[in-house]
């Protein structure tokens, strides 16, 4: 004879219950929500341009570039730290790479190396000096921005004369690096740029790192209580310059993606880039404070970034309500990001 198993309602309200628990944990939540919201209304507004492919690899390559950095802003934010430099970085590392080029005859992929180990000196040396000296990393790194920006403008116009450096394509080594960083993934007719790929790895990455391994629980633990996290045998302060090294490390990524793409350096490219990473990674869900946050969240806080850069040219509005749109969405998203911990540690108990 068959039995039938009879679902008390209580259980299933149990169920519900630990969903709804699942999901206001998750510091994306916002983040996944606004995304939604923005493609909607772009795709209302603007559907002609907006809902092509053409459309999509447009916003998908601006979200791109800028995810690079806030996947890697996002685990140091998490860990309670501030890296304001990555923007002059970008320049710097860019400059490097086509100034031993272009003026010491050096292969391209030689040049990015050199300048990977140079970027990787200054994340070290970025962390280092916020652990000795107990400083704000908000200061110390603010210091760094003017200082490498003031380096690479002043040693660029005194090595070449001027501060862009153009035709990297006719040096040697300019076709295997743009097989790596500069080539187009077709998809129905259209390319997708690979930068694009590099975005996704990343955040896949970080959220592997975040979610499935002892370094992930260090560095929320040296975000939320670095004191406690000692006293359990936790090396904050060899992660936290782990994670400066590894924002300098996306900096120089984004540089060597930049360069080959276009074909030139700019010792001003990459300005700003640290304030709009930072607001991706808010939007993400990442506490100012350190301690919460998501590496999914930063990759949709870029991704809204682009659907909204692009979106507002495909709707033919004027770019200058750009600005006004990314600071609204920041004060919206601190303002979400309060409400969904509050809910999340009410669901705890």
């Amino acid at each position: 004879m068959a039995t039938t198993t009879v679902t008390p309602k209580g259980d299933e309200r149990l169920v519900e219950a630990s969903l709804l628990k699942r999901l206001l944990s998750r510091p994306e939540l916002g983040a996944a929500a606004g995304a939604i919201l923005v493609w909607l209304i772009f795709a209302l507004a603007a559907p002609t341009g907006f809902l092509s492919l053409r459309g999509a690899a447009s916003y998908l390559e601006v979200s791109a570039q800028l995810g690079i950095l806030a996947v890697a802003v996002s685990l140091l934010m998490i860990a309670g730290e501030f890296d304001l430099s990555i923007g002059s970085l970008v320049g710097f590392a860019g400059a490097t790479t086509a100034i031993l080029a272009s003026e010491f005859g050096i292969p391209l992929y030689v040049g990015a190396i050199v300048a990977l180990v140079l970027s990787l000196v200054i994340g070290f040396f970025n962390g280092y000096l916020v652990i000795k000296t107990k400083l704000p990393s908000f200061i110390i790194t603010l210091g760094s921005l003017f200082i490498i920006r003031g380096l690479t403008i002043g040693l660029t116009r005194l090595i070449t004369g001027r501060t862009q450096v153009g035709g990297l394509d006719d040096f040697a080594g300019y076709a295997f690096m743009r097989s790596l960083f500069a080539i187009d993934i077709p998809i129905a007719g259209v390319g997708f740029s690979i930068s694009i790929f590099w975005w996704l790895l990343l955040g896949a990455i970080a959220t592997w790192v975040l979610l499935r391994t002892q370094i992930g629980n260090w560095i929320f633990g040296s975000g939320g209580a670095p004191q406690a996290a000692r006293q359990v045998g936790v090396p904050v302060d060899k992660v936290k310059v782990g994670l400066f090294m590894t924002t300098a490390f996306a900096a120089w990524l984004l540089a060597t993606i930049q360069v080959i793409t276009v074909k030139s350096a700019d010792t001003l490219r990459g300005e700003q880039q640290e304030f709009f990473a930072i607001i991706a990674v808010v939007i993400g869900g990442t506490l100012l404070t350190g301690g919460y946050g998501s590496a999914i969240g930063a990759v949709l806080g870029a991704l809204i970034f682009g659907m909204v850069k692009q979106g507002l040219v495909f709707a033919g509005v004027d770019a200058d309500w750009f600005f006004v749109f990314m600071g609204a969405m920041l004060v919206i998203a601190v303002l979400v990001n309060n409400y969904i911990r509050r809910r999340a540690e009410a669901a705890r108990k």
